[in-house]
């Protein structure tokens, strides 16, 4: 297992539509894997393949206490929400120094193809939720920051840049 590196913020890459992934094949469970290692050594919640420059529909989300029990998620895609909404702050190591509160769904119902290669719907509430909906925004080629004023999405860009000059 290899821990990653992230790509830049700007990195068109981020801004575009990972493709789906047709099977669960060993190459698939090694990007898994080291997508583990990477959340885990930055640390955090969650991680999806197009962070570290990996064009397919990959997550991993572990919001445990005691952590170990990441989620594999292949192709995940939200087919119910909850009305009531959660306010979380959000932070991307693609724009490290910076976070932002941003408002989801606070529970979700998730269909994705699991580490088995088994189709698999699960409900994920508050922080799993949060994480879940922020790797697919990742998947689908947007990133928490779209979730805010342009104002203030300019104004944290500007102060990442800042904060990691040199």
């Amino acid at each position: 297992m290899t821990v990653r590196k992230f790509i830049p913020f700007d990195d068109k890459r981020l801004r575009t539509a990972a493709e789906p992934v047709a099977e669960i094949t060993e190459t698939v469970r090694m990007i898994w894997d080291d997508m583990i290692e990477t959340m885990d050594a930055m640390p955090g919640v969650g991680l999806a393949a197009p962070q570290i420059g990996i064009m397919m529909r990959l997550a991993v989300v572990d919001a445990s206490d005691k952590r170990g029990e990441a989620i594999r998620m292949a192709n995940p895609e939200v087919l119910h929400a909850s009305v009531k909404m959660r306010k979380h702050d959000e932070a991307s190591p693609n724009l490290p120094g910076v976070w932002a509160p941003v408002e989801r769904p606070r529970a979700v119902t998730v269909r994705f193809l699991n580490a088995d290669g088994e189709m698999e719907e699960r409900d994920f509430v508050g922080l799993w939720a949060t994480s879940v909906q922020h790797q697919i925004d990742h998947l689908n080629g947007k990133t928490y920051v779209d979730h805010l004023s342009p104002l203030r999405r300019k104004m944290l860009i500007q102060k990442s840049k800042k904060l990691n000059k040199g």
